[in-house]
């Protein structure tokens, strides 16, 4: 369905102009990038670097220093000894560490359910007349990168033990996930750059 609709409407362009606003007589879009050769040659760069790290990983480093296959894979079954930490896998360490951040047990359920939901929203939490980043203002820009900070750090967090400091800074990392939450307000207000009228100059 994604391919068809590519197919027939085209997709955005690098700039983030809307691509509903000038059309050709038959009613196709103007400033859409075209699926081929544009999109064909970027996913086959994204699919061939994708390989290279997964082959990589595959033939020479399978245990990835314990992020791959975990250390507690090696030992032999002992039913009398619980783990001391029983970590998850490391692409879920940031929800994970949300999870404990949250003192009531629903609470941290709803909040890591909703740091993942919330994404789906944000094609109306973005109030910014812009959509690429490139033209956004300054605000959206810092928190952006707090957000990238705070993602890298509870996913650090998270594949730890718990400890009195570190609940504390998960739950300081857990309240930056308010990017997302916030965004209605400093989209909206900050000053943004307008993206030129034109980009590709039709098909």
């Amino acid at each position: 369905m994604h391919i068809v609709a590519l197919h027939h409407v085209g997709s955005n362009n690098p700039d983030g102009i809307d691509i509903k606003k000038l059309k050709d007589k038959n009613g196709v879009p103007l400033d859409g990038i075209e699926f081929h050769p544009y999109y064909t040659v970027h996913d086959m760069i994204g699919i061939v670097v994708f390989f290279i790290l997964f082959f990589a990983v595959v033939f020479f480093f399978p245990e990835g220093g314990g992020f791959f296959l975990e250390p507690p894979n090696f030992e032999t079954a002992n039913s009398l000894k619980t783990p001391a930490h029983i970590a998850p896998v490391w692409y879920y360490t940031p929800f994970y560490a949300i999870l404990r951040a949250v003192p009531d047990k629903l609470g941290g359920v709803i909040a890591m359910g909703g740091a993942i939901a919330v994404l789906f929203l944000i094609p109306w939490l973005d109030r910014s007349p812009v959509r690429s980043i490139r033209y956004k203002g300054i605000l959206s820009k810092i928190a952006l990168t707090v957000f990238a900070i705070s993602f890298l750090v509870l996913g650090y967090l998270g594949a730890t033990p718990t400890t009195p400091t570190a609940t504390l800074m998960a739950r300081i990392f857990t309240v930056c996930f308010l990017f997302f939450l916030l965004m209605p307000i400093y989209t909206s207000i900050e000053k943004c750059k307008q993206p030129p009228e034109r980009v590709t100059g039709g098909h």
